[in-house]
């Protein structure tokens, strides 16, 4: 349910009625427009009666939300979120690009490829330092000593750091270390992490299952929201379907799609998403196009001997080129746009 307030409402009756209803065991979020301002209520809305909140003089209309997604659809937040990360925002123009191993394996493999994505401007680095695997032989990630790793490249580079997690034993570690908490694909469902990571005030970015549709996404995002201290950065990074050429097919039309339904920053990766490095500088211009907010790329400076997902990740000399046309093509996007 919305409810609508009247323009000018006094903020002492606005938080008297926030509190009646809180009241109820239902959430309340309180969200400032432009020209809006509106009470989300979340919950079993059944033991409200809409006739006597219309009754009250600061509420000028009542809406009702069909949608299975609330906090994260655009009928609750009207206006697109913007995502700040210290001097670096996701969303509102600007094209963020996460860009580094899929794997931490070395200082020395780290600070360099950090380094050299820098240079070409990404704005975030990403590795793995925990890594969920298909078969239990495949390297599984060096651990809390990635972690560490992605630490030190994050103080020579400046450059904030990515990384997924994989259990909440390890959440306060990530609350406390990391910029970007990443859930991965296989753990866009994992309700109880979710939950979790939603109440520690970190910017988590949710990756989309790989058998997922749209609307579970998104109510996979709400169970983050719901915390009420944690923004979440929505990524597209391919799903099953029966085509074989491809790691995954990368669903493109997602991005209006999600753009269109959602206020939070829509971001791609075309490494995971089509699982040849050949093809990632063509997605990811197809996804600046597409009107991403961001990319998600795997850059490897020996992609031949690299541990994990080596078949996908660009050089970094190939980062550069990339990026140089990615940044080209925003800028025609949006230029466009005004």
């Amino acid at each position: 349910m919305i409810l609508v307030l009247k323009n000018g409402a006094p903020s002492a009756q606005v938080t008297l009625l926030s509190d009646e209803i809180r009241a109820r065991g239902l959430i309340v979020r309180e969200i400032l427009g432009e020209h809006t301002q509106i009470l989300g209520i979340v919950g079993d809305v059944s033991s409200l009666d809409p006739e006597s909140l219309q009754r009250n003089d600061i509420i000028d209309r009542i809406l009702r939300v069909s949608e299975p997604y609330k906090l994260s659809g655009r009928r609750f937040h009207p206006e697109d979120s913007v995502i700040s990360v210290g001097n670096t925002q996701i969303g509102g123009g600007t094209l963020t690009v996460m860009a580094g191993p899929c794997s931490v394996e070395s200082e020395e493999q780290i600070l360099t490829i950090a380094q050299a994505v820098k240079q070409s401007g990404a704005t975030f680095l990403r590795g793995g330092a925990f890594k969920p695997r298909s078969s239990p032989y495949a390297f599984q990630g060096m651990g809390l000593d990635g972690l560490e790793l992605l630490k030190m490249a994050r103080e020579k580079t400046g450059l904030p750091i990515v990384t997924e997690i994989m259990s909440q034993n390890i959440l306060n570690i990530f609350e406390r270390d990391v910029d970007v908490i990443q859930i991965g694909a296989r753990n866009m469902q994992n309700f109880p992490l979710l939950r979790d990571v939603g109440t520690i005030g970190k910017p988590v970015l949710l990756k989309r299952g790989a058998s997922c549709t749209i609307d579970e996404m998104l109510q996979a995002a709400d169970y983050i929201l719901i915390g009420g201290k944690s923004q979440v950065i929505l990524c597209e990074r391919g799903i099953r379907t029966f085509e074989p050429a491809t790691r995954n097919t990368l669903d493109l039309s997602a991005v209006p799609v999600l753009k269109q339904k959602s206020h939070l920053p829509v971001i791609v990766d075309p490494s995971h998403g089509t699982g040849h490095w050949e093809l990632v500088e063509a997605m990811t211009l197809a996804a600046t196009a597409a009107g991403a907010d961001g990319l998600m790329i795997e850059v490897h400076n020996y992609p031949q001997k690299a541990l994990c997902d080596g078949q996908q990740s660009i050089t970094p000399s190939v980062f550069h080129k990339v990026m140089r046309k990615a940044r080209q093509i925003h800028t025609l996007v949006h230029m466009e746009k005004d």
